[in-house]
C-alpha cells in the first residue's frame, strides 16, 4: 500500500452535523458548545486548522478529562498537513471523541 492510499485528508466536506470547527472562540465557551451537542449525539468530531490546534486539544482534554470523565473518551486524533493557496503549509486535526 502507498503513502498515497494511507493518506486522509481532514475536509469539513467529509462530514455530517456531528462536526464542529474550533475557531478563536473561548475554550471554555467551546467546550460548553460541545458539552451541549453531546446531549443528542454520541460522536463528535472537532476539527481545527494552523493556531487553533491547541485549543481542540484543549476543549477535547476539557470534555473527557473534565466535565464528562468516566462517560467520554478520545476515539481518533488525525494530524495532517495541505498547502494553502500562498504555497504554506496548514496544518490540521480532526479529534474524534465518543460519549459512553
Amino acid at each position: 500500500m502507498s503513502s498515497e492510499e494511507n493518506h486522509q485528508s481532514v475536509s469539513i466536506e467529509e462530514y455530517d452535523s456531528n462536526v464542529i470547527q474550533i475557531g478563536n472562540e473561548p475554550i471554555m465557551q467551546a467546550a460548553l458548545n460541545l458539552l451541549n451537542e453531546f446531549s443528542t449525539m454520541k460522536k463528535i468530531i472537532l476539527l481545527a486548522k494552523g493556531e487553533q490546534i491547541p485549543n481542540a486539544v484543549a476543549v477535547a482534554n476539557i470534555i473527557t478529562e473534565n466535565m464528562l470523565k468516566g462517560n467520554s473518551k478520545i476515539d481518533d486524533v488525525l494530524l495532517d498537513s495541505e498547502i494553502n493557496d500562498e504555497n504554506l503549509m496548514l496544518s490540521n486535526i480532526k479529534i474524534t471523541l465518543l460519549k459512553n
